[in-house]
């Protein structure tokens, strides 16, 4: 005769509940993307991402030294320049006194080492085409061309002040480049964390009003296609052979049976990004009433967490960390 087995019993109460979770979220394992735009005089809340803004110089630091007082393991940081400022070559994106450079370098000065500082090391909010890279006279991103920007971007980001660069083009041989060029400028210690597996993903769209985007067409020829997996396992060996520090999956919810692979392959800790898309659904939901907007946002995150992530950066790192806190 088997006992009476009832797994309910470990369910009976919230104390038994959290005594036997297997999943645990906690303000360190949160990062907080931010946006900062050149030339504007007030945060602009972005009309598909209610909640988050496009910062100025100020409230950029205002909104960091917060995010950090609530306790978030990171902040990822992207630039916006203005339209004029973008050319082919997306040369904003190495310029010392450009929108991001001088904001990383704000940012380190304001919160030193008390947390880490992660920039966005690609070309797209640069480029007047709005691309991840160089473009041939064809129009095709040039990925070795790419490269070399890639390594002059990485440098600035570093001498501005970075703890951790986020090579996010998916072009071949990002990794191993940009962490050869760091050494060389005596940068050792500045970590990379390889966008291993982004895929062209159509739940993107908020972002790229957030971040100005230039882009027409799609990029779908450096960017991983959503029907693949294999791939993205290749990419994570080819990635930690040229020797990143961390790994990301992105995006996050459509993609955990890929996050769960790559870390239950991966030595290095594994990062989720929980997109634009994904945090516009839960909100516009949650406005309509039909779901539970914060029980709704813990559910997602613990989600990704338990797929496998060590790290999740969310644009409700901050208010979360808050409420963990």
């Amino acid at each position: 005769m088997f006992p009476d087995i009832r797994p309910r019993r470990l369910r009976t109460t919230a104390a038994m509940r959290r005594l036997v979770g297997e999943t645990s979220l906690e303000p360190r394992h949160l990062v907080l993307p931010m946006f900062v735009a050149d030339g504007r005089t007030e945060p602009w809340e972005i009309p598909s991402m209610p909640g988050v803004y496009q910062h100025t110089d100020e409230s950029l630091l205002t909104a960091a030294t917060a995010a950090v007082e609530a306790g978030v393991g990171g902040l990822m940081l992207f630039g916006v320049p203005r339209p004029e400022d973008k050319d082919a070559r997306g040369t904003g994106a190495t310029d010392p006194d450009g929108v991001l450079n001088r904001s990383l370098a704000a940012l380190r000065s304001e919160l030193g080492d008390s947390t880490v500082i992660m920039a966005d090391t690609c070309l797209d909010e640069f480029t007047d085409h709005g691309h991840c890279g160089v473009l041939t006279a064809s129009g095709v991103v040039d990925n070795d061309a790419t490269l070399e920007r890639y390594t002059e971007m990485a440098v600035a980001q570093a001498e501005s002040g970075a703890h951790v660069l986020g090579p996010s083009g998916m072009m071949d041989g990002q990794v191993a480049s940009i962490r050869a060029a760091l050494d060389a400028a005596g940068h050792v210690d500045v970590s990379q964390l390889a966008y291993t597996a982004k895929y062209s993903s159509a739940f993107y769209g908020p972002f790229r009003e957030a971040v100005g985007s230039s882009l027409e067409g799609d990029r779908r020829t450096y960017q991983q296609d959503p029907a693949n997996r294999r791939e993205a396992l290749h990419e994570l060996d080819l990635d930690l052979a040229e020797g990143a520090d961390m790994v990301m999956v992105k995006p996050a919810m459509s993609y955990l049976d890929i996050l769960r692979e790559v870390a239950d392959r991966s030595p290095v800790p594994v990062a989720a990004y929980q997109i634009s898309g994904e945090y516009s659904m839960i909100t516009a939901a949650a406005a309509n009433g039909w779901i539970d907007r914060d029980a709704a946002i813990a559910e997602s995150l613990l989600g990704i967490r338990r797929a496998g992530a060590d790290i999740v950066l969310t644009y409700w790192a901050a208010e979360v960390a808050g409420t963990l806190s």
